[in-house]
């Protein structure tokens, strides 16, 4: 006799499902077409208009950073996390990665469109974007559309994985899953709710086939948000412990030349085909209906409250780091206009003394009249 809490659990469970499908095209953060990486057609000839004034540079080695200067600190604290990046993107791709970069960190989209290389702005639906062949990335302290502050942190590790794997395979071609797969495995974002997509599509049987991801990302919001986490997850599946050094093979045979399927095939020692075969029959384990049904649909309840948690908690802090960002710029922006203040002043304080006009003769003092109004006899 199937318990309650299994029931329970699995009625849980359909209702994220048919939640999410409808409120996917409005919430859903995976659902932004994947064209955050921007082609200069001739990057040596590539404008980059100057930093605002009121910007701080940081050179950190084979990092600079240009910034408000009001998140000092907070570029200063993020710098020690993006060299540990760094050190693990050269373990995945077995070489070293990521020689250099330039990250620009702008307030606005508006104002990253500003900091963008000529001629080639970025989407103005992104909260970030990389020029691969310019070693530049480029964030926003404020996503589009909704303002909300998105995380520093993922974006710049998720724009530095598309520079990264452009610099290992030597700007040679590899499929856009690939490229999207990487940077979002690497910089650990949205992990509830790639493995929920994931879910529904399992269990719905609706995964879309690598080749069709081959010829391009779909525009659907629903299959968007497929490809994306299909695309991660393979890239997990091909960095498993097991295969790690196939995995450098594989970047190594792209950058000397060879076709990404060739490349993959001579790798791992088989097909695209079969790799993807195998993938999908773990994910069939993964997500099988089968535990909510026997017992384990505790667990998957649990699951699903867990991701809507923390869905609200992120919001949440976004609005709260927002409203700190705008209270730090305030700040700053008062203690500028009070250092004008005290510096005005000083030179006001230096300044020589006029000799007064006399209003009348004074006794004693020799002066003439003229016009009305008197002179000191010099």
């Amino acid at each position: 006799m199937m318990r309650w809490s299994s029931v329970l659990a699995l009625c849980v469970a359909l209702i994220a499902l048919c939640w999410g499908r409808i409120s996917r095209a409005d919430a859903d953060p995976l659902s932004a077409p994947p064209r955050d990486v921007g082609v200069l057609v001739q990057p040596w000839e590539a404008k980059l208009p100057p930093a605002p004034s009121d910007f701080q540079r940081l050179e950190h080695g084979w990092l600079t950073v240009e910034y408000p200067a009001s998140i000092r600190e907070r570029v200063q604290g993020m710098v020690r996390d993006l060299d540990e990046f760094r050190d693990r993107l050269s373990e995945d791709f077995g070489q070293s990665a990521l020689p250099e970069a330039l990250v620009r960190i702008a307030r606005s989209p508006e104002q990253m469109a500003e900091l963008a290389p000529e001629g080639a702005p970025p989407p103005q639906y992104a909260a970030g974007v990389a020029y691969p062949s310019a070693h530049l990335a480029l964030a926003a302290l404020q996503a589009p559309r909704t303002w909300e502050a998105p995380d520093l942190g993922e974006i710049l590790r998720h724009e530095l994985g598309h520079l990264a794997l452009y610099d290992a395979v030597g700007g040679h071609h590899v499929p856009r899953w690939f490229d999207e797969g990487l940077a979002i495995h690497e910089s650990g974002e949205l992990p509830w709710a790639r493995r929920m997509a994931l879910a529904e599509a399992s269990l719905g049987r609706r995964l879309l086939p690598l080749a069709d991801l081959d010829r391009g990302f779909p525009t659907d919001h629903y299959e968007v948000n497929v490809a994306y986490a299909e695309s991660a997850d393979f890239v997990s599946f091909l960095l498993r412990d097991v295969d790690r050094a196939r995995f450098g093979s594989l970047v190594e045979r792209v950058r000397a030349g060879t076709s990404f399927e060739r490349a993959l095939e001579d790798a791992y020692g088989t097909d695209a085909r079969k790799l993807e075969y195998e993938w999908r029959e773990g994910l069939s384990r993964r997500f099988s209906i089968v535990p909510a049904l026997t017992g384990g649909g505790a667990l998957w309840g649990f699951t699903v409250v867990l991701a809507t948690a923390a869905w609200i908690k992120r919001r949440r802090r976004a609005r709260e780091k927002l409203a700190r960002w705008a209270q730090e710029e305030a700040a700053m922006e008062a203690a500028l206009v009070t250092a004008e203040s005290e510096r005005a002043k000083e030179v006001a304080a230096a300044a020589p003394a006029e000799d007064p006009v006399p209003s009348g003769p004074t006794r004693g003092i020799p002066v003439v009249e003229h016009q009305g109004r008197w002179y000191t006899v010099h």
